[in-house]
């Protein structure tokens, strides 16, 4: 059953009144303080995560009125919700107390290894070395990892502003291009491995060796200019010690992380791997904080509902990209990929046959530069928002101060790809 014009019309309007909604959370956090009679449903609206979700169900509603029900259902039956289903399940292993204190363990011995002044090393190595790792846990796990331990090792400190935003911006950056040292761990890299045989040995051959050169200069220049703040930062030790873990109980966290990474094309399988997790964390519930489980269902709802919009913008994305050369599909991707998720781009790059080899390069290296820039941009975007958005003025992070704080390291990273 074929969409009608009508529809992918109506499809696009709504999409673009999400977009201008993730840039106004802000206004809606700003009238809950100022209006507590209604603070709940200001609130609401001003939560990043339920933005596209919320849309998703108007949009559902007008094509439930326009076409019939038969339209929507079938039009819904059509999305693939995987993504959002792994993404809420690996968010949920990764953030567990076993995996945090193991990781948080090697980040503890390599900062006092290092010898950096106050948090430093610490900052380096979460900021640096875990993006990197995204490319062999996924990069929401990698994503997930890092905003914790950011949260307990740098937020929890009273830092300025300027460092919150540029950390984050600096941290969307690279996790966005991280994941791209495999074929299996970025969600753009993803949707085009298959299609055009990309293997890991060649990601990691033409691009995940420029990707972590860009990490490494995007981290250092980050550090050079917050030296004097971070260096008087104390580092923490784990917050995630109260308790001694047992050694199995750790890999036993890590066989099923690792369970749900290699099934993430399978959701029947990763979710009941993710099921019989669960009974595992209840059993051993003494060596558990809390479970992630609220913020990870609401970064699956963002996801899932920019599933359903996104799958009405083909009719335009796909002429845009297609009419552009290979000199310009890097910045025209870059660019479109901070008003829609970066897969979406590369998935609709896969679906046209005999482009050039620079054209597919430009094409991918464009998408996962640009990853940094909005929320919206990378799927593991939302996670880092959900964990640490309250460290924020309001609880809210502001759209454009996120854009101009990835900015410069977007742009190093862009130099990376063109230049090396």
């Amino acid at each position: 059953m074929e969409i009608s014009s009508n529809i992918q019309l109506i499809g696009t309007i709504i999409f673009g009144i999400a977009i201008l909604h993730t840039f106004s959370t802000g206004f809606f956090e700003h009238l809950a303080h100022k209006n507590p009679a209604n603070a709940g449903l200001w609130h609401l609206l001003g939560e990043v995560e339920v933005v596209f979700g919320f849309w998703a169900m108007v949009l559902m509603l007008a094509i439930f009125f326009v076409a019939g029900e038969e339209t929507a259902i079938h039009y819904i039956d059509g999305r693939n919700f995987t993504e959002p289903l792994f993404v809420f399940a690996i968010m949920v292993i990764a953030g567990t107390s076993p995996i945090l204190t193991s990781v948080m363990k090697v980040v503890n011995v390599l900062g006092k290894a290092s010898r950096l002044p106050g948090s430093l090393g610490q900052y380096f190595l979460i900021m640096s070395l875990v993006p990197l790792a995204g490319s062999f846990i996924t990069e929401p796990a990698a994503m997930t990892l890092a905003a914790i331990m950011l949260s307990e090792k740098i937020f929890q400190h009273n830092i300025s502003n300027k460092l919150k935003y540029a950390t984050i911006g600096c941290l969307f950056v690279n996790i966005s291009i991280g994941g791209t040292l495999t074929s299996f761990a970025a969600p753009p890299v993803l949707m085009v491995a298959g299609a055009w045989k990309w293997d890991s040995n060649f990601m990691l051959t033409t691009i995940g060796w420029k990707a972590a050169i860009a990490i490494g200069i995007n981290t250092v220049l980050l550090c050079a200019i917050f030296f004097k703040e971070l260096r008087q930062l104390t580092p923490s030790s784990d917050a995630n010690q109260a308790k001694r873990i047992p050694l199995p109980l750790v890999i036993v966290h890590y066989l099923f992380l690792a369970g749900v990474v290699i099934f993430s094309h399978h959701p029947a399988i990763f979710l009941g791997l993710f099921l019989f997790f669960l009974g595992l964390a209840q059993a051993y519930e003494k060596y558990h904080q809390r479970l992630i489980l609220k913020e990870g269902l609401l970064v699956a709802f963002f996801l899932a509902g920019l599933v359903v919009l996104g799958g009405l913008q083909e009719w335009w994305l796909k002429p845009v990209l297609v009419a552009m050369t290979s000199d310009q599909v890097f910045w025209g991707a870059t660019i479109l990929t901070a008003f829609t998720d970066n897969a979406a781009l590369t998935y609709l790059g896969s679906l046209v046959d005999n482009l050039s080899p620079e054209f597919k390069y430009a094409l991918v290296t464009g998408a996962v530069t640009g990853g940094g820039l909005t929320i919206i941009a990378n799927a593991p975007n939302p996670a880092g928002v959900a964990i640490l958005k309250n460290y924020f003025e309001e609880s809210s992070i502001k759209p454009l101060k996120l854009a101009a704080a990835a900015a410069i390291p977007t742009l190093i990273s862009a130099t990376c790809f063109l230049m090396l």
